[in-house]
């Protein structure tokens, strides 16, 4: 018989990993293609052979970022949660929050359907560090453009045109390098939303298609026997790191971009993906 070999992820990458996509899922960077660079950068190779689990390990990730999301915007969630409800079960929408509840739904419709019908595909060919360092690089500069002109919608402006182009937009973000909030936030402000109102929606617009992958993926995890024995502390610290950075993020993006432009997260990811392809023509890591 074959030796068995059993998934260890340390705590302290757990951790690191933890930071990173609370950091990145909220500031404009991409969290996916941070999770890619940053075990690919340090030669972290333990979950090479545990496929599941290492993409279960990011859904958990996720879920931590999801719940410093709804910490932040706890608020904000005890009037649209029963707004939703409330428009639900009268079948039409009457007031403001109401019409925002169903416009944040709408806007997670797109991610959640490609990504359904194009998982494994996304999985197995768009995570390649080259094409990371090309889309930070990318949709870098398109933020930059987008958000150099004045805009003046506000955050109650959000109809139906604005969730479709919203969520289509996010869609584009399963391509890891692009980022989910990264680009929510050009479309916001190509629509003409001023920085507050496109960083409040792109968060707020998180929350259905975080929650909605976490659930997917955690059915699955259940009906697959769980976690792999061993592996408890560094999902429970890998969420702890990520849920607590998650706040962070978001308190610093509304610092930033209240004071100044979306400039320093441009510059950041034109850096990152110049850093990237100079590790890779430079051999210490591999181009894939």
């Amino acid at each position: 018989m074959g030796t068995v070999i059993h998934p260890h992820i340390p705590v302290l990458h757990a951790i690191v990993l933890g930071i990173t996509q609370g950091l990145s899922e909220f500031l404009p960077i991409s969290s996916s293609g941070h999770l890619i660079l940053v075990p690919w950068l340090f030669g972290w190779h333990e979950l090479d052979n545990f496929k599941d689990l290492n993409k279960t390990f990011d859904v958990a990730l996720h879920v931590g970022t999801f719940i410093g999301a709804v910490a932040y915007f706890w608020r904000d969630l005890t009037v649209l949660v029963p707004a939703g409800l409330r428009a639900a079960v009268r079948r039409r929408i009457e007031t403001r929050d109401e019409r925002l509840a169903w416009l944040l739904l709408l806007s997670a419709v797109p991610g959640a359907v490609l990504g359904a019908l194009f998982e494994t595909v996304i999985e197995d060919n768009l995570g390649q560090p080259w094409l990371i360092a090309v889309m930070l690089i990318v949709f870098g500069l398109v933020l930059l453009a987008a958000d150099r002109a004045v805009r003046r919608l506000e955050y109650e402006d959000f109809h139906v045109r604005h969730a479709v182009v919203m969520g289509v937009a996010q869609a584009a973000a399963l391509q890891p390098g692009v980022s989910r909030s990264g680009v929510t936030i050009t479309a916001g402000r190509f629509l003409g939303f001023d920085r507050d109102a496109a960083a409040r929606l792109s968060f707020l617009m998180s929350l259905p298609i975080i929650g909605g992958a976490a659930l997917y993926k955690g059915l699955k995890l259940a009906g697959n026997g769980g976690i792999p024995a061993g592996t408890g502390p560094a999902f429970f610290w890998g969420i702890v790191a990520s849920a607590i950075t998650g706040v962070v993020a978001i308190y610093l993006v509304f610092q930033v971009v209240r004071t100044r432009s979306f400039a320093p997260f441009v510059v950041y990811r034109v850096l990152a993906g110049l850093a990237v392809l100079g590790i890779i023509i430079s051999g210490f890591r591999p181009a894939t």
